[in-house]
């Protein structure tokens, strides 16, 4: 029997006495042999199974969401459940696995959810956006263009962008099997008479292959054009509402718009990165602390979303996002350098 100790000075009535060697023991066992007594990618063989299952029916069906058995995973439900569980479903030994939270590679989110791949499926992690085989983002598609080699699974929140017009999912699953998005439509026709124009910053409704109406997750509006034509497959994975989606490679995804009043993107006129001088890339803007002896004790700049590829163009500030194919110019988001003189991407 262990020798229980208690805190020193604590009342010896209060609480239940622990023993302090066997909570060593513990610890030292963790940190010597880590999550090896798990099974491979921590989740057990049938939920992969499962998983699999229907991300293959989710891919045979574009957009549809298809029901699957979320299980509980050491990370809070909201914070890439569904996402981690696609991932470590598909993850191989063999593979190269980047995890990004909005853009960033050093997120507490990302780096907790890289590092659980690496401890449970032995996998190389990079921060490579062109080396990774799979890649895990929480509301970002990177600035590089992704090829068919490669995997993007989307952390979603909320799956039915029908929710925006109507709380049931009954009713909304019904609209979907009949096609029937009339209120999604009245919906921008209302926000067109708000505002002047389509004004929805995040999680734009979108079509795919001209049958099931997505929520493409809170991607900016910016993202949305690469889903369509991809090369790459795109699974969208949501924990807690246990749902499955994917766009297929080079399958039709149309953002909803009308013809007099057409799917925008962000612009950034006369702004580019303060790191790395872009104008072609998604920017946020940032405070810093000025340097100057002003009122002001902080000032706005804008920065590189993408913080992998913002690295690549300090280097190289010509670097063009398709700097990794064969073949050039690839039309991969606004404004890209390979855009033909005087034409537009979108």
């Amino acid at each position: 029997m262990a020798e229980h100790t208690t805190a020193e000075g604590a009342p010896p009535d209060r609480g239940t006495p622990v023993a302090t060697d066997s909570v060593d023991a513990a610890l030292e066992s963790l940190d010597s042999d880590g999550l090896k007594g798990y099974n491979y990618g921590y989740l057990d063989e049938h939920t992969k199974r499962e998983i699999r299952r229907s991300m293959l029916k989710a891919v045979a069906i574009p957009g549809h969401q298809v029901p699957y058995a979320s299980r509980p995973m050491p990370l809070a439900r909201g914070w890439g459940t569904g996402g981690i569980q696609a991932s470590l479903s598909m993850l191989g030994p063999e593979d190269r696995f980047k995890v990004i939270d909005q853009g960033a590679d050093e997120s507490v989110n990302a780096a907790n959810i890289r590092r659980l791949a690496e401890n449970t499926s032995d996998v190389t992690t990079t921060t490579d956006t062109t080396e990774a085989d799979l890649i895990q983002s929480r509301h970002r598609i990177p600035e590089e263009v992704l090829t068919d080699e490669q995997r993007l699974v989307l952390q979603v929140p909320i799956t039915d962008p029908l929710r925006k017009v109507d709380p049931s999912d009954a009713a909304n699953r019904r609209r979907h099997a009949h096609k029937n998005y009339g209120k999604i439509w009245v919906h921008l026709y209302e926000n067109v008479v708000e505002y002047g124009e389509i004004q929805i910053a995040s999680r734009y409704p979108t079509m795919v292959a001209g049958r099931y109406l997505m929520d493409p997750s809170p991607i900016p509006r910016w993202d949305v054009p690469k889903l369509n034509d991809a090369d790459h497959l795109t699974v969208l994975a949501a924990g807690r509402e246990a749902r499955i989606y994917a766009v297929p490679p080079h399958t039709e995804v149309e953002p909803l718009a009308f013809e007099d009043r057409a799917f925008t993107v962000e612009r950034f006129p006369e702004q580019a990165c303060h790191a790395c001088g872009s104008t072609d890339t998604y920017l946020v803007e940032v405070s810093e602390e000025a340097t100057g002896d002003g009122d002001e004790t902080f000032e706005t700049r804008y920065a590189c979303n993408d913080s992998s590829f913002c690295e690549k163009r300090r280097e190289n500030p010509d670097l063009h996002k398709d700097h990794h194919l064969d073949r050039e110019g690839v039309d991969w988001g606004p404004g890209t350098p390979d855009t033909t003189e005087g034409g537009d991407t979108q």
